[in-house]
């Protein structure tokens, strides 16, 4: 556009610099001030478009170094984010890792006292036992006593006997 610009100028110069030369060009004169006009309007034109671009130009420069400043900040924005978020994330594992090693601790302990808390039930409980049990063992044991009682019936029996014999023997003697 400009390289354009500067050619109509240039055409304008020469022309204008060709007919007011001489006489010789009077009579061509309006033609040449047609042609003039022409370019000045073509120049005009050039003039209003080149000005049109370079303000659209320089719009664009400012919006592109505003988003780019504005993605610059926004990309620090983020970038500290993440390193903030993955501290953040380390302290978690951190504080996780502690939870589980204070957990397993504490899970010892309740297993322990769990442990002591079943041998204390094993030992201070009180169990009743179903009459069923109580009247098979109260029949073993007098079964046992009565077997007992025999034996020593028949024990006796003899140990009578053997008195006996003594005690005649010894009147016999």
């Amino acid at each position: 556009m400009e390289q354009g610009l500067e050619g109509v100028k240039l055409a304008l110069k020469i022309l204008n610099e060709y007919y007011s030369g001489g006489k010789a060009h009077v009579a061509a004169d309006g033609a040449g001030s047609s042609i003039i006009g022409l370019l000045e309007v073509v120049e005009s034109d050039f003039s209003k478009n080149l000005a049109e671009m370079i303000s659209t130009e320089e719009a664009a420069v400012a919006e592109y170094d505003e988003t780019s400043k504005a993605n610059e900040v926004d990309k620090t924005n983020k970038e500290q984010d993440l390193k903030y978020k993955t501290q953040e994330a380390s302290n978690r594992d951190k504080e996780s890792a502690e939870g589980q090693a204070e957990r397993q601790g504490v899970q010892k302990e309740l297993d322990a006292v769990q442990a002591v808390l079943k041998s204390l039930h094993s030992q201070c409980d009180e169990t009743t036992t179903p009459y069923e049990e109580l009247k098979r063992r109260r029949e073993a044991e007098l079964a046992g006593l009565k077997q007992a009682l025999e034996i020593l019936e028949g024990e006796a029996v003899l140990l009578q006997r053997a008195h006996r014999l003594r005690a005649v023997r010894r009147h016999a003697a």
